[in-house]
């Protein structure tokens, strides 16, 4: 060991700063890494969407994914999955999208009101 103790102090807060800096280096590249991957699977998912579905399917479902974000992500799964199982022929045309989507859609609570 060299010279003073305050020498030595300033040798590990450099030390420390440096392990501190190479943590947040390696967490930044897990983070790219991540994102890259979640940029790939979505730009799978978009190529097999516009595979297997007509342009007024897509229209129809973007149109879903703007009012309802939740069920459109649903709906684009569904179809995601039918695919990749081989159980769609031919493509989705908007009749059919009509059928999937009152198929998926949550059962809606109503109310009858009676007045005696």
């Amino acid at each position: 060991m060299s010279g003073t103790p305050d020498e030595e102090k300033l040798e590990e807060l450099r030390q420390q700063k440096m392990e501190q800096l190479q943590e947040q280096a390696e967490a930044q590249q897990e983070g790219a890494d991540q994102e890259a991957a979640q940029q790939q699977a979505e730009a799978q998912k978009q190529a097999l969407l516009r595979q297997h579905l007509t342009d007024e399917a897509r229209k129809r479902l973007n149109t879903v994914k703007m009012s309802k974000p939740q069920f459109g992500e649903q709906v684009e799964r569904q179809v995601v999955s039918l695919a990749r199982s081989g159980r769609i022929q031919g493509k989705i045309d908007d009749d059919k999208m009509k059928q999937l989507l009152n198929e998926l859609k949550p059962d809606s609570k109503s109310f009858d009101i009676r007045r005696r």
